[in-house]
């Protein structure tokens, strides 16, 4: 396990599992909501929520301030396109866990990782050797052994988790092509604020927002909200605490807590829809951690 000055990995990671297991709360949150109100508008909601962590993070944040409290970001339009794209991953992440089981939405969803090794290649230039490239056909292997495209039961609602995955790492993959002095607090309020505007758009371009069915549901909705947040929170802060390498391992820890979670609350177990191809896809993403950690290695003086 790498270190660096000042790091403490084994609270770090501890507080990145705190964060996956708030998501998957989140996650199980817009589930029960998912059959009262539409995907958009649960992703509009958790988006205004998500307004606040981001606010703080970037009132708290030295790089940001160290730079004279700037606003104004060069590349602008590309701050933009990512907010967009984080609103079309929402709205088919959040149609995905109204449609499918909770176990399989989120598992496929964790491709996103293996899309991010592919996509280095065209938007970044980065040369992947054969051992990233068997991770990346492995990963997808085992997407494929869920969807099941050859399946009776076969259904586009079973792409949708993938094209929400596909959209995330692209929006990890723009990231990296920012400026470098720009504050990651600052590029998240952009998207942040961005996801907002679009997700609010998106409601009322489909008939505006259904009235509240149930006052118990506004509780659901600020608990959507408040553990998305602290979700947020607590991986922000698991990052700033220790290298990402030491934490990308421990990513896939989200798969078995999401079937634990879709057993316990929904009486859900796909079994059979889940494996062997979630073990593939987390072999094929801690497949291409081990081998960058290695390069990583080699490159240390």
């Amino acid at each position: 396990m790498s270190s660096r000055p000042g790091d403490r990995a084994a609270l770090a990671i501890t507080i990145f599992l705190v964060s996956l297991v708030l998501f998957d709360f989140m996650g199980l949150l817009i589930k029960e909501l998912s059959d009262r109100y539409a995907a958009a508008e649960l992703s509009a909601y958790r988006n205004l929520f998500g307004l606040i962590p981001s606010t703080l993070f970037l009132l708290f944040s030295r790089a940001w301030h160290a730079t004279g409290r700037k606003m104004y970001i060069r590349q602008w339009r590309l701050a933009i396109v990512r907010g967009l794209m984080v609103t079309l991953a929402q709205l088919l992440y959040y149609f995905s866990l109204g449609a499918l089981a909770f176990a399989t939405a989120t598992t496929i969803s964790y491709s996103n990782a293996i899309f991010m090794t592919a996509l280095a290649v065209p938007l970044l230039g980065e040369k992947v050797g054969w051992v990233r490239w068997s991770a990346v056909l492995l990963g997808f292997f085992g997407v494929v052994l869920i969807v099941g495209p050859a399946s009776i039961d076969f259904g586009w609602a079973a792409l949708t988790p993938l094209g929400a995955a596909l959209l995330y790492a692209l929006n990890g993959i723009t990231a990296r092509m920012m400026d470098d002095e720009v504050p990651s607090p600052l590029l998240n309020l952009y998207s942040a604020g961005v996801a907002v505007v679009g997700s609010v758009l998106l409601v009322l371009l489909l008939g505006g927002f259904s009235p509240i069915k149930a006052p118990i549901d506004l509780l659901y909705i600020a608990g959507m909200g408040a553990f998305g947040g602290m979700a947020v929170l607590c991986m922000v802060v698991s990052y700033r605490m220790t290298e990402q390498s030491n934490l990308a391992p421990f990513s896939y820890f989200g798969i078995p807590t999401a079937f634990f979670f879709g057993w316990l609350f929904f009486e859900e177990a796909p079994w059979d829809a889940l494996f062997p191809g979630a073990l593939l896809i987390a072999l094929g993403g801690l497949l291409v951690v081990w081998r960058e950690r290695r390069m990583k290695a080699r490159v240390a003086p």
